[in-house]
Formats: structure tokens, sequence, C-alpha cells
């Protein structure tokens, strides 16, 4: 837990001189370059010096030459993203980006830029409230230039930036140690379940005491919701164990519908669209929709926990197996899918060893996920707290 000091804070959170200001009166905005997708694409250069953005998660790397000097920016700048995905960013290497899109750099000596950056992150959902009234999401100019921004002292801001990169540092060297340790585990977990020749193989059908799948209950009948009975749907198959569900389904509703209760520890693999392929094991008795296929393994020839690790492993193969518009899987596609099938000891024994990478990569209250998602919720409480000066008359 990073450690600030009481009397830091205060001097920090007890500043009376705070002057309100307009973003566009703080700092200067900056237009981009006039370049399609298709030329973006055709440009662009892996390792090339200049980060070209185009909104959202999508960039391309250019040579200088690439585009007019006049469109690069090299100060240290606050990017916004002002279509579909609305957020700003900050960069400090030679940029560009795309021209419906603009950034703002400072030339003011008494602003720090990434001081504003922060305190627009911090109030990013106002932009993206905004946004949401356009069909697509969308700002404009004005609603940056016009926003009231709180400018304390220089060293004051400073003083803010400091602290939150430190905080910005740390969960970003947690994320990359979370990173490698995936991998890792990814790596001996490929190992371990690659097999030679002196392995059976069966189907998943094979190894099954039982596969179904669920139904839904009429959703116009309220009688058939808010009871005691788990009702699981793909969205929650998400590469876990499952002890609960968000909702719940009435005797009645799973009398009349197509829902049937399964045993704890199936293999559950969603077949549908978007989440075709995902897996998860459900820990508790539960019922599920029909676009979950539920495999319920014979302990005579497998482990339940190896035949998920080997789906798991599998994801992209079988989500390629997909049929359709939508790339929907079926219940034949996943019985007929292909698995080696060691001796139950030595089942036994790469579970084990995978469990253990397990806790340290996926589960949510052990691990480095969790200490990632603590360290993020003591920087956004810091970062709230740092930037809340009292409001200007015409900011509230």
């Amino acid at each position: 837990m990073m450690d600030i000091k009481s009397k830091f804070l205060d001097e920090i959170l007890n500043c009376l001189n705070v002057e309100w200001k307009p973003l566009g009166k703080v700092l200067v905005r900056t237009k981009g370059t006039q370049i399609t997708a298709a030329k973006m694409k055709e440009l662009h250069k892996d390792n090339a010096p200049l980060k070209i953005f185009a909104g959202g998660k999508t960039v391309a790397y250019f040579n200088f030459e690439d585009i007019p000097e006049k469109d690069i920016n090299r100060e240290p700048s606050i990017i916004v993203k002002s279509r579909g995905v609305i957020e700003f960013e900050y960069y400090d290497q030679p940029f560009s980006h795309k021209n419906e899109m603009w950034s703002y750099h400072t030339q003011d000596k008494n602003v720090e830029v990434k001081y504003v950056y922060y305190f627009l992150k911090c109030n990013e959902d106002y932009f993206q409230k905004i946004g949401s009234k356009m069909q697509m999401p969308q700002i404009s100019t004005p609603d940056t230039e016009k926003y009231l921004i709180p400018i304390p002292p220089l060293p004051i801001q400073q003083k803010i930036v400091d602290i939150l990169d430190k905080f910005t540092e740390l969960t970003a060297e947690l994320t990359a140690e979370f990173t490698a340790r995936k991998q890792q585990y990814e790596y001996y977990r490929d190992e371990l379940l690659t097999f030679g020749d002196d392995v059976e193989w069966k189907t998943l059908d094979d190894i099954s005491l039982k596969v179904s799948s669920g139904g839904t209950p009429l959703s116009t009948r309220e009688d058939y919701y808010g009871g005691e009975i788990p009702w699981l749907r793909t969205q929650e198959v998400r590469f876990a164990e499952i002890f609960n569900t968000d909702i719940k389904i009435t005797k009645l509703g799973l009398n009349e519908s197509s829902a049937k209760w399964i045993p704890s520890n199936c293999v559950i693999v969603a077949i549908s669209g978007a989440t075709a392929g995902r897996s998860a094991i459900n820990k508790i008795p539960l019922t599920t929709n029909q676009h979950c296929c539920n495999l319920e393994i014979n302990p005579k020839y497998a482990n339940y926990k190896y035949v998920y690790y080997w789906v798991v492993k599998e994801y992209e193969q079988l989500k390629s197996l997909g049929q359709g518009a939508r790339c929907d899987l079926n219940s034949g596609i996943i019985k007929k899918y292909p698995i080696p099938i060691p001796s139950l000891d030595e089942q036994a024994r790469i579970v084990e060893i995978l469990d253990k990478f397990d806790v340290l990569t996926n589960s949510i209250t052990e691990g480095l996920p969790r200490e990632i998602e603590l360290r993020q919720q003591q920087y956004e409480y810091y970062r709230d707290l740092l930037l809340s000066f009292p409001k200007h008359e015409e900011a509230k």
C-alpha cells in the first residue's frame, strides 16, 4: 500500500489559490492529419517511430516522411478520442492522429499538461454521457473547449502528477508481471497437454456420462423468474469456476421450459456467437440456457478438471469451428472434439500443477489479479480525492 503522508495531502487539498478556466483557454488545441483507414493500413510499418492514433485502441506506426511535417505533434499532449470509444490518452512522443480527433498541449509554463490529463480522465464519464446522446457516440470540440478545469499553483499540479504517476507505474508493473505469469502458465499448460503417440485419444462424447444443453423460460412470464434455482447464461461462461449465477428461475419456470438441472463439476462450453468456445466449471448444481453445452464427465475415463484445462487450451481451435453468420458451435461439434486421455494418475498430476498456476493468474481473490484490482481502486480513490477542488460556480 503506497503511503501518502497526511501533511502532504493537506497541502494539496487545502489549496485555496485555484482558478477555474475553460480548457480551450488553458491548453492549445491541435488538429490531426487527413488519412483513411486504408491508407493507414498501407503505410503502417512495425517498429516505425511515429505513432498514429485512429480512435479506440486502433493505432498505426509510420516513418516521419509518410505524413506532412505540419501534422506531426512533438509536444507531450492529451489526445481526445472523440468518436465511438470516448476517452483521453496522454502521449509524450511524436505522434499524429486522424483529423476527426484533436489533441491538446501547453504553451503556458504555469500549466502541467499531464495534470490536466488526470483531471479529464477523472471526469471521462461526463464526456461519455454527452457522447451517448448521439447514434454514434461522439463529442465535438466545444464540449472540451468550454469544459472548466481547476488550475492550482504549478507546484501543486506537479505533486498531484507525481503521486498519480507512481500509482500508474505500480499498476503497470503488476500488470506486466501478470502478463508474464500468464504467458508462463500458458507455456507450461501447453507443454503438459502435448502428448506423443503413446496416449489414447477419445472424443469428448466418449468420456462423458451425459452431454446436454438447457433452455430459457419464457421471458414474458414473471412467475418464471426470481426463484431460487441458479440459471446460467453464456455471458457468465468466462474460463472460471462458477459458484453463483446472475439470474435465478422458479420451479415453474424449470418445469415449463427446456431448462434442466446439471450436477456440480460439469465442463460447460458456450456455443453461441461471441461467447462460442469459452468454457467454465460449475461448482454448484445449476440449470443453463440452450446456448451452453454441458459435459458431465465420466470419472472412470477422465478427471473433469483435466478435461476443462484441455478445453481451455483448445479455445481458439474450437472457436474456429463455428458455423453460419454468427459462428455458432453446436453439441455435435463439441461431442466429436478429440481429447488425449493419459492415465488418471497423470491427469491428476497435470491438474495439480495447473491449479497452482491458475491461482496466480486467474483467481479473483488470490494472486496478481486481485493485487492489480486493489491498486486500481487505490489509484482511483486518491485521483478523485486529489482532484476534488471546490467547484467553481459555473462548473457545478
